[in-house]
């Protein structure tokens, strides 16, 4: 995720930066420059079901480690008026989002959807077994992330909260300094420091949090067993499990935003379109004839007036 701006309490309504590419358990959605969303992959529990959507700024998707009992998924959107959509998986109410107002960020995580708001405190709705949903004190906050089972904010001091599991160290995150943009994975957390370094707490089992050599970095993500740093000359690097070879990033170049998902990572570059790598068993990495793609959008570029082509999905 993109470092963020401190000018979330700006009216009219004011959006960070985001990176509009997400990349879930058998999915993958991105933002075109439209204001549309198009997603590819599993649509059993109709996650990939955005075509209607219009005048979006952002877009997220849930992952999920991989499992035999895992795999449904959902599909979040801010629109320019800082209200949310969200279609797919709804089993434990994480697609509850039609009251949300004043939203500036979404993040998704298994069976839950978290927003900030331009009052940097923040909502969550859904799964709340491990009190991953416990946000409800947070003040200050300037960007989310959301995991598995915890959810990540990041203050505007640099500093981190941590809320729901805390195994495997996983609450380290909390001693964090002088950090500008967070990401969470299954069982991992990784921030991006200020000097363009990195830190990662939880399990390394398959060596996910083996950031501490990485330098000159603009963003990062975590994935379910691997973590994706996007550096500022536009390559990418990464680390963990490469079962299925979601850690293939080296050759990519032109990059401005990296996406992880469960066993798939998906990049985009500076002429708007994406590449990807990793498991397609659900066609997730179809993505080679999207174009026109953007990093990002704000409210004052959204032009509900103007004709937009039909988004695509192909489950």
């Amino acid at each position: 995720m993109e470092p963020l701006p401190l000018n979330l309490l700006s009216s009219p309504i004011v959006f960070p930066f985001q990176y509009a590419i997400t990349a879930a358990r058998r999915h993958s959605a991105a933002l075109a420059a439209d204001g549309t969303v198009l997603a590819v992959g599993d649509n059993r529990q109709g996650e990939c079901e955005v075509g209607t959507w219009r005048d979006m700024v952002a877009v997220a998707a849930g992952n999920v480690h991989l499992a035999s009992n895992t795999g449904s998924s959902h599909t979040v959107g801010l629109r320019s008026d800082g209200t949310v959509n969200a279609a797919g998986w709804n089993r434990q109410g994480q697609c509850e989002v039609g009251g949300w107002q004043e939203i500036v960020a979404i993040a998704a995580g298994w069976r839950r959807t978290v927003g900030l708001t331009a009052h940097g405190t923040v909502a969550a709705v859904g799964r709340n077994d491990e009190g991953q949903c416990e946000v409800g004190a947070w003040r200050d906050m300037i960007a989310i992330a959301a995991g598995d089972w915890h959810t990540l904010g990041l203050q505007s001091g640099g500093t981190v909260k941590s809320t729901g599991n805390r195994r495997y160290g996983l609450g380290d995150s909390e001693q964090w300094r002088e950090i500008t943009a967070i990401a969470a994975g299954y069982l991992h957390s990784v921030g991006l420091k200020a000097d363009g370094t990195a830190a990662a707490a939880g399990s390394n089992r398959h060596r996910q949090c083996d950031v501490a050599a990485w330098q000159d970095l603009s963003a990062v993500s975590a994935g379910s067993y691997h973590t994706v740093g996007l550096k500022k000359d536009g390559t990418v690097i990464a680390t963990g499990s490469n079962e299925y070879g979601q850690c293939d990033v080296s050759g990519w170049h032109s990059m401005i935003a990296a996406a992880a998902g469960c066993v798939h990572t998906i990049g985009l570059r500076a002429d708007g379109t994406l590449a990807a790598v990793g498991s397609n068993d659900s066609r997730q990495c179809d993505v080679s004839e999207w174009n026109d793609l953007r990093s990002s959008r704000s409210s004052a570029e959204a032009k509900p007036d103007t004709p937009i082509p039909k988004g695509s999905c192909r489950p």
